[in-house]
């Protein structure tokens, strides 16, 4: 059982920035991917962004390519969610989501084993 823990959310005045982090409970290994999705009052839960831990790989939603990026820390059961030039459409829960089978469908919610528990992102205009 793998557990996933969210942070860095929280307020912010629209054109700003955070950096969310997602904490793995075990050690990740090459055949893992992590994600972020969110999802916003009354909407689906949505793809954000998603990193293969073993290439290094990154994908993001057309909705925030250019502003958001995700990444990995060197220990790899870390991955960050920059996120910057925040509007009210950033608004959401944002949920890290990881899968230890190698799967290559990132995009695709069903993909992902386990899921943290969310952080509240509110851009404020």
């Amino acid at each position: 059982q793998v557990q996933l823990v969210e942070s860095g959310g929280g307020l912010v005045q629209a054109g700003g920035s955070l950096r969310l982090s997602c904490v793995a409970s075990v050690r990740t290994s090459s055949s893992f991917a992590m994600g972020w999705f969110r999802q916003a009052p009354g909407k689906e839960r949505e793809f954000v962004a998603a990193i293969s831990l073993s290439s290094g790989n990154t994908y993001s939603a057309d909705s925030v390519k250019g502003r958001f990026t995700i990444s990995r820390a060197n220990t790899k059961n870390t991955v960050y969610l920059q996120m910057n030039i925040l509007n009210s459409e950033d608004t959401a829960v944002y949920y890290c989501a990881a899968t230890p089978f190698g799967r290559t469908r990132l995009q695709v919610e069903r993909e992902y084993d386990y899921w943290g528990q969310g952080t509240q992102v509110t851009v404020s205009s």
